[in-house]
């Protein structure tokens, strides 16, 4: 799928999340995921699931009587896109500004600290 047609909402993302986790799920395994981080009706998750088949988000194995679903959408290609069009739409194209305002508002480990150095110094050898 072109990376312009990754658009999927707040609650498909939630859904793609517990697929890239899981490789492969059913309505029924994706929806007792999302009960563990708020409250979702089962009918809610199904419809989000079809619709999130219609626009290619996920592909459906009908083969069983129970649908198993996994994500059409690469996690990375996902993340690249969304994160491209916010620098671009909040930030005004600017991945400096992006970082700063990360970096100022989030405190971070010490751990994610020395992994961002590593990606600096990488950075400045190219």
């Amino acid at each position: 799928m072109p990376a312009k047609t990754i658009k999927p909402t707040e609650s498909e993302l939630e859904i793609l999340q517990v697929l890239w986790e899981k490789d492969k799920a059913s309505v029924r395994e994706v929806h007792e995921e999302l009960l563990k981080t708020k409250e979702s009706g089962y009918t809610t998750t199904l419809k989000l699931m079809q619709i999130m088949y219609e626009k290619g988000l996920v592909s459906r194995d009908d083969s069983f009587k129970t649908h198993i679903y996994q994500a059409s959408v690469s996690k990375e290609k996902t993340q690249q896109h969304l994160l491209g069009r916010m620098i671009n739409t909040l930030f005004g194209g600017s991945s400096t500004a992006m970082v700063l305002q990360a970096l100022g508002n989030h405190k971070a480990s010490p751990a994610e600290l020395e992994e961002i150095q590593l990606l600096l110094n990488n950075l400045k050898k190219q």
